[in-house]
This record gives C-alpha cells, structure tokens and sequence, in this order.
C-alpha cells in the first residue's frame, strides 16, 4: 500500500510541476510583451499591419491552449486533453504560419524604410528557430502515445517560444534611446538563454525525480542552445543573405 500511495504521490507531482511550468510560460508571454505591445495597446499608440495582431493573438492563444491542456492532464481528465489535440495542431499551424506571413511583411516595411540589410540579417532570429520548433512539434506529435516523451517535447517547444517575450523586456531595459531599425542578430541570443533557464528547471527535476534528465531534454536543448548560439554567425554569412533575400522575395 506505501508503495502505491508512493507511486500515486510521484504522479501528481509530476503533474502539477508541468502546470506550473505553464503558468510561468503563460506569465512570461504576456509580461514580457507588456511594455512593447500591451501597454502601446491600451494607450492607442500601437502601429502595426493586421498580421503582426494575428500572430500576437495566436501565439498567446497557443499559449493559454497549453496550459490548460497541462491542467486537463493534471486533473486526471486525459480523454479530454486528447479530444482536444486537433485543435492544438490547428492552432500551432495557424500560429506558425503567422510567424513565415509576419516576417516576411516585417522584412518589406524594413526595406521601405531603408533598412533591407540590417533587417534581412536579423531576420535569422526567427527563421533559424522556426525549422526547429517545427521539427520539436512533430516529434511530439509522433510521440503522443509515450506521455514521458510527449510531454517534455511539448515543455522544449514552449521555452523555445518563450525568446521573443524575453527578448522585449531586454529590449526595454537595454536598448539605446532614439536607436531606428532592427538590432544585430548577437542581441538575441541572451534572451534565448534566459529562456533556457525553464529547461534547467526541468532538467533538474528530472534529475531529482528520475535520477538522470530525460534523453528529450539533453539531444533537443542541446539542439535548441547549439541553434540559439550559431544564430548570429550564421547571419554574418553571405549564404544566409541569399536565403534571406529569397524568402524576403515571396512577399512582392
């Protein structure tokens, strides 16, 4: 009976810590956006084309969707959380489409404005992530019927979607006055590793808990830092301005 009770102890456990997880991938989402879009918002001084709205609505939607599929989990109700697994991959579908339509309207106002080159360099923030996210979410699609698996796959893709949040609240408190157009590439990487800092959270759990961190969380955060680090030498690179340009290309 210890040993069942025991069992039943590790089991909640293991699913209110990916609750939490949640909530915090939930707070940061809206907090780390407060200042650049949600306080301009509230004051009417928000300029942006309809689809940078779009993608701002269904990534936070993504956002809320995950969390409570975590509090479906939690609560024991796993039928329901899979009955709503097609709206999710709905959902994370529209949200990736918005990123590719987004960056490319982002690229051609940057070009109208006179900064083509700075923003086709910096536009390898988003599309080097991009593949990868993509790549995390059909794994753990895939891997639906292995829980233990699914569910770090699912934590991995949300911290990699967290850089964008951070990445505005450094932005905020260290980005030069009066400074126009889009930063090098290099200042994204620090918001990147602070997101990495829910995947140490997570390994360290897992370290507690299972005594060694899940392969999940060691061959796909390594993927997830190794992507984050390699971001600006890669757009420092002319192959890199060819894609750019490429994809830049689409949207005229």
């Amino acid at each position: 009976m210890e040993a069942i009770a025991t069992a039943s102890g590790v089991r909640a456990e293991s699913r209110n810590f990916y609750v939490w997880m949640a909530a915090g991938f939930l707070a940061v989402a809206f907090g780390g956006f407060v200042p650049t879009y949600w306080a301009k918002m509230a004051a009417g001084t928000f300029h942006g084309e309809p689809i940078i709205h779009i993608h701002g609505a269904l990534l936070f939607s993504w956002t809320c969707f995950y969390f409570v599929q975590t509090l479906l989990v939690a609560k024991g109700r796993t039928l329901d959380h899979r009955a709503w697994g097609l709206a999710g991959i709905s959902l994370f579908t529209a949200m990736m489409c918005s990123i590719l339509v987004g960056e490319a309207t982002v690229l051609a106002r940057n070009e109208a404005l006179g900064f083509g080159e700075a923003s086709l360099r910096f536009s390898a923030v988003t599309l080097t992530a991009w593949p990868l996210m993509a790549v995390i979410f059909i794994l753990a699609i895939v891997k639906i019927r292995k829980p233990e698996s699914h569910k770090r796959l699912m934590t991995l893709l949300m911290v990699g979607i967290m850089t964008p949040a951070i990445a505005r609240v450094f932005l905020t408190l260290f980005a030069p006055p009066g400074v126009a157009g889009p930063p090098p590439p290099f200042v994204a990487t620090p918001p990147g590793l602070a997101a990495d800092l829910f995947l140490v959270v997570a390994v360290v759990r897992d370290w507690r808990m299972l005594g060694r961190p899940h392969p999940v969380y060691v061959y796909g955060g390594l993927a997830l830092v190794v992507q984050q680090l390699l971001t600006a030498p890669i757009a420092a690179t002319a192959t890199w301005m060819h894609i750019a340009k490429a994809f830049a290309s689409l949207a005229h």
